[in-house]
């Protein structure tokens, strides 16, 4: 059974359970505590970087997208549109959610490990007004969820999870009906959304 190496509160795991779970793919998810540097996941994955995917033949994959792509073939093409333009407006949707996710890690990594007095405010505000325009933009761009879930809306769903965990003053659904409603139908459509949040 394919392993996924994964923190509970990072918004790439989330995505790439959800995704597996979606997809009734069998996995063992294994959670791992990156500044550990344990074994199983720098012998998996040089980065010590989560999640990572370990085949049944050994064999890893990492990235979160790489991992979608991976879980994509793995369940006989279902998480993404076979139509060309469909699945690129999908990996589109992805890579700005996971973008929208590296903005705000990075506001709390520089919080988080530098000394009070070496924190970066000039930094911290360019990472803040890069997550409104990429919520401006999801808000403008969301695909609604009609029938099958694919991998950008697994991805927009998990940074709305983090954002919630980490980022509970943001006020995100502030003016965004669309992602508001996108949320609902997310929901509604896969009931599973609770068990695979971003959580501390």
């Amino acid at each position: 059974m394919p392993i996924i190496l994964y923190s509970p509160a990072s918004p790439y795991s989330a995505k790439v359970r959800m995704a597996a779970d979606y997809a009734d793919i069998g996995i063992e998810a294994r959670k791992v505590t990156t500044s550990d540097e344990p074994s199983d996941l720098i012998d998996a994955n040089p980065l010590g970087k989560i999640p990572t995917l370990v085949l049944d033949d050994g064999f890893s994959v990492f990235d979160s997208r790489a991992i979608m792509q991976e879980l994509d073939r793995l369940s006989g093409k279902t998480l993404y549109p076979r139509n060309g333009d469909k699945r690129r407006i999908a990996e589109r949707l992805e890579a700005a959610a996971d973008g929208l996710c590296d903005c705000l890690l990075a506001q709390i990594y520089e919080k988080r490990m530098r000394p009070e007095e070496k924190i970066h405010q000039e930094w911290i505000d360019m990472q803040a007004r890069k997550v409104e325009r990429s919520l401006d933009w999801l808000e403008e761009n969301i695909t609604p969820v009609r029938g099958k879930l694919n991998g950008g809306q697994f991805a927009v769903a998990a940074a709305m999870s983090y954002m919630d965990l980490r980022f509970p003053d943001l006020n995100w659904r502030r003016g965004r009906a669309k992602l508001r409603r996108f949320e609902t139908r997310f929901q509604e459509a896969y009931p599973a959304f609770d068990t695979y949040k971003a959580q501390a």
